[in-house]
């Protein structure tokens, strides 16, 4: 069956069951010309969206709605996690060509309303059109959050220590598993795999880091360590220091490596899709940070190196040997 069987209204129908987890404070969903709510008092509120295009960001073959669905909202999660936000709403439109079955335009929403229940985010409407030949999804995300709380990507300071919140270059591993149709016979590449196609936004620990106020900047990892550690240091006007041992790679993605003979510190650097949050946290902080962080989520937080005034990215080897390097990772408009 097909959006035309039962036509746009039937559709948005369909799809507008379980869209509110938290409808307390929702006056209008999905129906109205508008979505109607009530922000939370006091708070600023943050915007974000992506835009999804078929075999640009995905190929509908090789995945299926559940899973598009649930990483398509988990990218703009991520998003309001490096600002040290709350996500509270969502938007999506979607213009769908006439050749995507109804049953994976269903799964698709599934997948946004699993992952919205597990951080309280409601589904609040969109637009339905159709397109005359890919998927395209847009999403956009509310939130909101302390106004002195925010955290940019502007505000590192030469001397903060920098760490990351999880693993680096395990979904790179896992994209490279499923292009190349490797099977996945381990658990290892399972991981892997799950890594790039449910990957975990990390709202709550953002918002830790914002309301205790040790972060000085913080940005998600969406298009590679060095990409977007470089974002920071371009906005801040500072440079950095990495430590190579220091990446945190999991035994996942050392096994990968060695298998296909892969350097996993280049797939932490360029890999991108892990949505990790890098933040910066001033040296005499960093000690209590991390204690903190560890006892709320009982999860390591990764020290990987230290902000400077050199205005250079530069990573150091376990033999002292030191490299400049260039932020590589996902661009739209350049190849990696």
């Amino acid at each position: 069956m097909y959006v035309k069987d039962i036509g746009e209204f039937g559709f948005i129908r369909r799809i507008s069951r379980g869209c509110l987890v938290r409808p307390k404070h929702v006056l209008k969903g999905i129906g109205d010309d508008a979505a109607a709510f009530v922000p939370s008092p006091g708070d600023v509120t943050l915007v974000t969206t992506d835009l999804l295009v078929e075999r640009v960001h995905f190929l509908r073959d090789s995945t299926s709605g559940f899973n598009l669905g649930y990483k398509a909202l988990a990218a703009n999660l991520s998003d309001i996690a490096a600002m040290g936000g709350t996500a509270q709403e969502a938007f999506v439109s979607i213009a769908i060509p006439e050749d995507c079955p109804l049953d994976f335009l269903e799964d698709l929403y599934e997948g946004m309303k699993k992952l919205g229940a597990e951080f309280a985010v409601n589904l609040l409407g969109g637009d339905t059109t159709k397109s005359n030949l890919d998927l395209i999804i847009n999403v956009a995300v509310v939130g909101s959050v302390p106004k002195d709380e925010i955290l940019y990507r502007h505000t590192a300071q030469p001397e903060d220590a920098i760490f990351s919140t999880g693993f680096l270059g395990d979904s790179r591993a896992g994209l490279h598993l499923i292009l190349n149709n490797i099977p996945v016979d381990s658990k290892e590449f399972m991981v892997l795999k799950d890594a790039h196609i449910f990957p975990k936004p990390y709202l709550r620990e953002g918002r830790f880091l914002a309301r205790k106020r040790y972060a000085h900047a913080a940005i998600d990892v969406s298009d590679g360590l060095s990409s977007d550690l470089g974002h920071i240091l371009e906005e801040s006007n500072v440079g950095a220091r990495l430590y190579a041992e220091k990446i945190p790679v999991s035994q996942n993605l050392k096994k990968f490596c060695d298998r296909f003979e892969f350097d996993p510190v280049d797939f932490a650097l360029a890999g991108g899709e892990d949505y990790t949050l890098l933040c910066t946290i001033p040296t005499d902080k960093a000690e209590e940070a991390v204690r903190d962080y560890v006892r709320e989520f009982n999860q390591p937080l990764y020290p990987i190196g230290e902000i400077n005034d050199s205005g250079r990215l530069e990573l150091v080897y376990p033999d002292g040997k030191m490299k400049q390097i260039k932020p590589t990772g996902w661009d739209h408009f350049k190849s990696v």
